[in-house]
């Protein structure tokens, strides 16, 4: 007798890089008052309605992200949105673990990176990245959601 293999939902990785886990209180004037438990709930909810598992991971160490990573191609996860915040223009590791495990990417950003200091400018995500959306708020995420979902066939 063959076994059922047990059908999971479709999944998407939520990846939020260092202090992101203080939105709502950093720098309001720079990256809003909503709070990421606010962004993420929304986000789940968004991916709920179309019969996605959305799961959101914030880390502020660069290893943990990295693990986090690969283990996203272990669980099938389908389609990543990442805001790697500060390591947008430091982390070649994390750069290296997106493209190794070869799962599409959204780069994001709340503020745009392009009208700030000189060395928030350079990305290491963005050439290999999918798109990048800079400057919209946390409604970058939910766009990049929706590009998400709509990519993997979420109905």
């Amino acid at each position: 007798m063959q076994k059922k293999r047990k059908e999971t939902a479709a999944a998407i990785l939520v990846l939020h890089g260092p202090n992101l886990n203080l939105l709502g209180t950093r720098e309001p004037r720079i990256y809003g008052r909503e709070t990421l438990a606010q962004i993420n709930a929304r986000l789940q909810a968004a991916g709920h309605r179309r019969k996605v598992d959305v799961r959101c991971f914030q880390s502020n160490t660069e290893g943990a992200l990295i693990d986090r990573v690969q283990a996203a191609r272990d669980e099938g996860v389908r389609f990543i949105v990442a805001n790697p915040a500060a390591y947008t223009h430091t982390s070649v590791a994390l750069r290296d673990a997106l493209s190794a495990v070869a799962i599409p990417f959204i780069e994001v950003h709340l503020s745009n990176i392009h009208a700030r200091e000189a060395f928030r400018r350079h990305s290491f995500f963005s050439d290999i990245a999918l798109g990048t959306i800079c400057g919209l708020g946390s409604q970058g995420y939910d766009l990049a959601l929706g590009i998400a979902l709509d990519r993997i066939g979420a109905r």
